[in-house]
């Protein structure tokens, strides 16, 4: 049960183009968000769309799959794990973030 502790599984698209750095020390990160989404029934029995937006951070190989084969709109099966981290804006303000860290990729679709 280790492996379960920290374990996140979506399917979504895209929402933009990955952006790609590559890092001093030749490694890469991508970064891209997708959209999950699911339908339910209210209380009164209407249709209900749910969109979900996630930010997911990709490193080496897997950064470079993204890089080559991931675009706007396309959907992807992905794996990871939620990450939390803070940093400071240029005006001082303190932000917080979580991102799903993909160790895992699967391109669907056409």
């Amino acid at each position: 049960m280790n492996a379960l502790k920290n374990k996140v599984q979506l399917i979504g698209n895209l929402g933009q183009d990955p952006e790609i750095v590559n890092l001093e020390n030749g490694n890469k990160v991508a970064r891209f968000s997708i959209a999950t989404s699911e339908s339910y029934k209210n209380a009164k029995g209407e249709k209900v769309d749910d969109t979900q937006w996630h930010n997911v951070v990709a490193w080496g190989k897997t950064a470079e799959i993204v890089e080559n084969y991931l675009n706007k709109g396309k959907q992807v099966a992905l794996e990871g794990k939620l990450t939390h981290r803070s940093y400071e804006t240029k005006e001082g303000e303190k932000r917080y973030i979580t991102e799903v860290r993909c160790n895992e990729l699967l391109m669907l679709g056409k």
